[in-house]
């Protein structure tokens, strides 16, 4: 998947345009898929790969190492 944004994730610097780390799932949609995939640093991530091309589209922070108690 081309990422069209050319940007990199803020956590760890894993290029948005490079394989996603590891694919959670991947779904069809009217227009293309959405990927659902973790970066190396374990932020989950939403790609989308449309008529626009693929990017990702919303992403969260890494999982904390350590359980917060």
């Amino acid at each position: 998947m081309t990422s069209t944004t050319g940007a990199a994730c803020p956590h760890c610097g894993w290029p948005d345009g490079a394989d996603p780390f590891q694919v959670v799932s991947r779904h069809a949609t009217a227009t293309g898929h959405t990927v659902w995939a973790r970066c190396a640093c374990g932020s989950l991530q939403m790609r989308v790969d449309d008529g626009r091309g693929a990017r990702v589209v919303s992403r969260s922070r890494p999982a904390p190492a350590h359980p917060v108690r």
